[in-house]
C-alpha cells in the first residue's frame, strides 16, 4: 500500500467565481440592455450567445446598476468542477451568503437553496458560463431555485448555449428575459462609442473627448459595423488593428468580421507582431484557467512572467482582471479572454503539440508542490502524463475514496490508460469502486471481469476485488446471490483496503437485513462502525442502514436523526449537507417526506434523484421516483406525477429490473384510485401483478416495498371500489405478520387501511377506534404522509375522530383529547394539513338540492374532470390555456350551479349526478 497521504483540507471557493470581471474604461455602456433588466420583475433573465458578444459585460453592468439602486446582488462563475453537487452548493452558498443572508451558527450545513426561498427582501444572483453545467442534480437544482424564487428575487444567468430548465413554462408565464445575441450586437451608434473610448484610452484623453487624430469618418465605421455586424469581438479585434496599421491600410476593405475572418486576424496580426517572448507566454499560459506571476513563471522560466502580465495588463491585451474580496482586482490575478484563450489552446496545439505534456507536467508540479492535488492532477491527466497522474492518484485516491468523491474519481480513472492502470492493481480496485458508485453495479461488473484482479496472483489484490462481488450483486437485485457471495467474501478478511472491508461489512449487514436476520445484521453494522476509521463515505453507509433498520421498526424521529447524520457525515469535505451521494439522501429524503416537509424533499430528491437513476441501485430508484410523483400529485401537477411514474418505468425496461417496472405500475393503480378511476386502476394492478416478484418479496425485506407492495395495493383497491370485508381478512393477515416480523411501519399503514375498510363496512365505530390507535402511535413518531397518502377517504376518517373526540371531551376547537398534548398538537396539525372536507351526508344534501340545477358548460365540466384527477389552479390554467383567473370563475359558476361549498363537494355532487366519473 502507498504511504499515508497528507490530510486533504476543503478548498475555500476562489474570489475569481464570486465577483465579475473588473470595470475596464474601454466598455460601452449597454443601456437598453440594463434598463430592461433593472426595471423587470420576471423570474430568471437568460443572457445567451456564442463567445465574443459580451454576456459577461453585459451582466456585470445590470449587476453594478443594480448595486446602485441598493438592491442586493450575488456573483458565481461556474466552471466544469461544478458539475459536481457539493461543489455546486459549496459555491453557492458562498454567493448567497453575499446577499446578506446569514449562515446558521455552529456546525449545522447553510442550505442555499433554502434560503434563497425564504429570503423576505429582493435580491439578484447572477450565474455566469453557464453553459459548463450538463450535470442534470446540478440542472436540477438551478430549476428549483427559479421555480422557488420568493417576491423580488431573481437569477441573471449567462451561457453559450440553451439551458435545460423548463424555458418554455417560464417563458408562457412571463417569468422570463432572454437577451440573444441580437440584443447584444452593437448599434452603430454603439460601435461608434466602442471606438471612441478606445482612441481615448489609446491616447490618454478623456473619454469623453475623443481623439480625432485616428477617428474613422462615417463611411468606413458604418461600413466595418456592416462587416462585423455589430459583433463585439470582431469589433474590438478590428480597433486593435486599426490603431497599429491605421485606416490607410485597406484594412477594413480586407477584413469581413466572420469567425474565420475572426480567426485568421488572431493568427496572423496580434499573435505575429508580438515580440517573442511574449508570443511565447501567450501560448504556454493558455493552459491555465487563472493566470498569476508564480505558476507562470513555472510554465516559462526563462521568461519574466511577472513583468510580461503587466505588460499585457498595460496594453489591455486579451486579460481580464479578476476580483479580490474588496471587489478591486485580486493582486497579480488574470484570466484570459475566453475567445483568445481557445485559439490560444488551439494555436499551441497546432504548433507546438510535443511542448503540451511538458507545460501541463509543469502545472501540474506547481499545483502539487502548493498542495493542491485536484488540479495537479487534472493537468497531468490533461497533457497526456497518465504515470505522473498516476504516482499522485497513489498518494491520494484512497483519501478521496474515503471521502466519497466517486465522481471525481471516476473521471479521472475514465481518462487514463488502461494497461497503465493494470500495473496497479489497488488503484484499478479504487476505480472499480468508483465506477460502482458512479456508473452503476453493471458496467462495474464488466469492468471487475475483465481487469484479472479476481484471478490475481497477489492474494490482497483478489481478496480485495472478490469483496466488490456481494455489493454488485446487490446493487443489481440479487440478493440471494450477493449473500453467498458475501460470506465467502468474509472469510477472506483481512484484505489490505479498509475501505472495501468497511463496505463489505455493511453491504453484508444490508444483505441479511433484506434477508430477515435483524441480529446478524446489526452485529455486523456495529462491526462496520468500529473499523470505519475517518471514512466519510463509510459513516454514511453504515449510519444509513442503521436510520432505515430504525424506519422499519417504526422510530421514525430516530431514523432521521440518523440518517440527517449520514446525509452531514460529508459536511467536512463538502461543506454542504447535500452531499453526491444518493444512498443517504434518498432514505433522508423519504423521512423529510413522512413528516409531510414537501419543498425540502423535494429539494433533496432535485440533488439525489439523478444520482440514484444513474448509479441504479433498485430500491432508491423507485422510492425516489414514487416520491416525486407523490409530491407533484399533492401539489396538483398530475401530468409531472405520471411522468415521473413514466420515468421509472422506463429505466426499470431499460435495466431489466422487473422490480422497478411493476413498483411503476403499482403507483400508477394507486394514484388512478385517488383520481376516482376504479376500473383502470384495477387494470394497472393486475398489470403489476408478478407472482413470483411478489412471492420474493414476501421471503424478503425490501426497502421499497415496506410499505408499497402488492397485497397491500390489492386491499386498498378492495376497500375503495370492491369487497371491503374481504378486504379486511387480507389487511388483519397481513398485520399479523407484520408484528410477527417486528415491522411497526408497516403495521401502522395496515392499521389505516384497515379503519378505512371498517368505514367502508358500515362498522364506524371500529373504524373511529382503529383510527384513533394509529393516530396515537403516528403522533409520538411524527407519522403524516402514511396516513394522508391514503387520499381523501383517511382525511374524512380523521376529521370524524377529531369530531368524535370533541365532542366526547369538550376539549378544543383541534379536536383532540386534553389529556394527551402531544396527540393534540398533531391532530391540529395533521387537520391544517388535511384542510376542510365535505363529508358524503353534506354532498348528498347538496346533490338532493340541485337536480333541476343550470346545466353545465363544456369547459366547466373539463375543469370538473381535471379537479376530480386533483390538478391545481395553476395547473389547470397551463393545461387550458387559461389564465389562473379564469380558472378560479370557471370554479365559482361550478359551485353555484351545484350549491356546492367546496372543490370536494363539487366533484362529489358531480361524481352523483354522472357529469364525471
Amino acid at each position: 500500500m502507498p504511504a499515508p497521504a497528507p490530510v486533504l483540507t476543503p478548498a475555500r471557493i476562489p474570489e475569481a467565481k464570486l465577483n465579475p470581471p473588473v470595470f475596464m474604461a474601454t466598455q460601452v455602456l449597454r443601456g437598453a440592455i440594463r434598463d430592461k433588466v433593472s426595471g423587470s420583475a420576471v423570474k430568471l433573465v437568460l443572457v445567451r450567445a456564442p463567445a465574443g458578444f459580451g454576456k459577461t459585460t453585459a451582466m456585470a453592468q445590470i449587476r453594478e446598476h443594480m448595486d446602485a439602486q441598493g438592491l442586493a446582488t450575488a456573483w458565481l462563475t461556474l466552471d466544469r468542477a461544478d458539475n459536481d453537487v457539493s461543489r455546486f452548493l459549496g459555491g453557492l452558498a458562498e454567493a448567497v451568503q453575499r446577499l446578506g443572508i446569514e449562515a446558521p451558527a455552529g456546525p449545522a450545513p447553510f442550505d442555499a437553496v433554502a434560503a434563497l426561498a425564504a429570503c423576505d427582501s429582493p435580491f439578484a444572483l447572477f450565474l455566469d458560463d453557464f453553459e459548463v453545467v450538463q450535470e442534470p442534480a446540478v440542472l436540477g437544482l438551478v430549476r428549483e431555485l427559479v421555480d422557488y424564487l420568493p417576491r423580488g428575487g431573481q437569477i441573471v444567468l449567462g451561457s453559450r448555449s440553451l439551458p435545460d430548465l423548463g424555458l418554455g413554462r417560464l417563458r408562457a408565464r412571463g417569468q422570463l428575459i432572454e437577451i440573444d445575441t441580437d440584443r447584444l450586437r452593437f448599434s452603430l451608434e454603439e460601435t461608434r462609442d466602442f471606438f471612441n473610448l478606445r482612441q481615448a484610452h489609446a491616447t490618454g484623453a478623456a473619454a469623453s473627448e475623443p481623439a480625432q487624430q485616428q477617428a474613422l469618418n462615417a463611411d468606413l465605421l458604418s461600413r466595418l459595423h456592416r462587416k462585423t455586424e455589430g459583433w463585439p469581438a470582431a469589433l474590438w479585434l478590428a480597433s486593435l488593428a486599426l490603431e497599429r496599421h491605421g485606416t490607410a491600410t485597406g484594412f477594413i476593405e480586407r477584413f469581413s468580421g466572420s469567425d474565420r475572418a475572426v480567426a485568421d486576424y488572431l493568427a496572423e496580426d496580434v499573435l505575429a507582431n508580438q515580440p517573442k517572448e511574449v508570443r511565447d507566454f501567450l501560448l504556454r499560459t493558455s493552459i491555465l484557467r487563472q493566470l498569476d506571476a508564480s505558476v507562470c513563471q513555472a510554465l516559462n522560466p526563462r521568461g519574466d512572467s511577472a513583468a510580461i502580465l503587466e505588460r499585457l495588463a498595460a496594453a489591455n491585451l486579451f486579460l481580464t482582471p479578476v476580483r479580490g474580496d474588496t471587489g478591486n482586482q485580486q493582486e497579480g490575478a488574470w484570466r484570459y479572454h475566453s475567445l483568445f484563450a481557445d485559439f490560444l489552446r488551439a494555436q499551441l496545439a497546432r504548433e507546438q503539440p510535443e511542448e503540451l505534456a511538458r507545460l501541463h507536467l509543469a502545472a501540474s508540479g506547481w499545483y502539487e508542490s502548493h498542495g493542491r492535488p485536484v488540479p495537479a492532477i487534472d493537468h497531468a491527466i490533461e497533457g497526456g502524463d497518465h504515470p505522473h497522474a498516476l504516482a499522485l492518484l497513489e498518494r491520494y485516491a484512497e483519501q478521496f475514496l474515503e471521502q466519497g468523491r466517486m465522481r471525481m474519481l471516476a473521471r479521472w480513472f475514465a481518462a487514463i490508460a488502461q494497461p497503465l492502470l493494470r500495473e496497479r492493481p489497488v488503484l484499478q480496485l479504487i476505480a472499480l469502486w468508483a465506477v460502482c458508485f458512479t456508473h452503476g453495479p453493471w458496467d462495474a461488473m464488466r469492468l471487475l471481469q475483465e481487469s484479472g484482479c479476481l484471478d490475481s496472483p497477489v492474494p490482497q489484490v483478489q481478496s480485495n476485488a472478490h469483496t466488490l462481488i456481494p455489493l454488485l450483486l446487490a446493487m443489481q437485485d440479487k440478493h440471494d446471490e450477493a449473500y453467498e457471495a458475501g460470506r465467502a467474501s468474509l472469510a477472506r478478511l483481512p484484505t489490505g483496503l479498509a475501505f472495501a472491508e468497511v463496505v463489505l461489512l455493511n453491504v453484508m449487514a444490508h444483505i441479511l437485513a433484506v434477508r430477515g436476520d435483524p441480529c446478524e445484521a446489526q452485529r455486523l453494522l456495529e462491526a462496520a462502525r468500529r473499523e470505519q476509521g475517518n471514512s466519510t463515505f463509510n459513516r454514511m453507509y453504515t449510519e444509513s442502514l442503521a436510520g432505515l433498520f430504525d424506519l422499519h421498526e417504526g422510530r421514525l424521529r430516530q431514523a432521521t436523526a440518523r440518517l440527517r447524520m449520514a446525509v452531514d457525515s460529508t459536511h467536512a469535505v463538502t461543506y454542504n449537507h447535500s452531499h453526491g451521494n444518493a444512498w443517504a439522501g434518498v432514505l433522508y429524503a423519504g423521512a423529510v417526506y413522512e413528516t409531510h416537509q414537501l419543498p425540502q424533499a423535494e429539494h433533496l430528491l432535485n440533488v439525489y434523484l439523478p444520482l440514484a437513476r444513474d448509479v441504479g441501485l433498485p430500491d432508491h430508484m423507485i422510492q425516489s421516483h414514487v416520491m416525486r410523483s407523490r409530491i407533484a400529485f399533492h401539489a396538483g401537477d398530475i401530468d409531472a406525477a405520471f411522468q415521473a411514474l413514466l420515468e421509472l418505468e422506463y429505466v426499470g425496461h431499460q435495466r431489466q429490473l422487473p422490480r422497478v417496472v411493476s413498483a411503476a405500475k403499482l403507483e400508477r393503480s394507486r394514484m388512478l384510485l385517488l383520481q376516482g378511476n376504479g376500473p383502470a386502476s384495477r387494470d394497472e394492478l393486475q398489470r403489476a401483478d408478478d407472482p413470483q416478484l411478489w412471492e420474493r418479496e414476501r421471503r424478503q425485506q425490501l426497502p421499497a416495498h415496506d410499505l408499497d407492495y402488492f397485497a397491500l395495493a390489492k386491499a386498498r383497491w378492495e376497500i375503495a371500489f370492491g369487497d371491503a370485508k374481504a378486504a379486511l381478512d387480507i389487511v388483519d393477515a397481513e398485520l399479523r405478520a407484520a408484528l410477527a416480523s417486528n415491522r411497526n411501519r408497516r403495521a401502522l399503514k395496515l392499521r389505516v387501511l384497515r379503519a378505512l375498510a371498517l368505514q367502508r363496512a358500515g362498522q364506524a365505530q371500529a373504524a373511529l377506534d382503529e383510527i384513533g390507535t394509529v393516530l396515537q402511535a403516528a403522533s409520538q413518531e411524527g407519522f403524516v404522509r402514511l396516513i394522508l397518502d391514503e387520499g381523501p377517504a383517511a382525511g374524512a376518517l380523521v376529521h370524524r375522530y377529531a369530531s368524535a373526540a370533541q365532542a366526547h371531551e369538550g376539549s378544543s376547537a383541534a379536536g383532540a383529547p386534553r389529556s394527551d398534548p402531544i396527540l393534540a398538537d398533531y391532530l391540529q396539525r395533521l387537520l391544517q394539513i388535511i384542510g376542510p372536507v365535505a363529508l358524503p351526508a353534506e354532498a348528498e344534501a347538496a346533490y338532493e338540492g340541485n337536480a333541476d340545477a343550470e346545466p353545465l358548460t363544456r369547459k366547466e365540466i373539463r375543469v370538473l374532470q381535471l379537479l376530480a384527477e386533483g390538478y391545481s389552479n395553476s395547473a389547470m390554467a397551463e393545461k387550458l390555456f387559461v389564465s389562473d383567473s379564469t380558472v378560479r370563475t370557471h370554479l365559482r359558476n361550478i359551485n353555484l350551479k351545484l350549491d356546492a361549498k367546496s372543490r370536494t363537494q363539487a366533484v362529489a355532487i358531480a361524481r352523483r349526478l354522472g357529469v364525471i366519473r
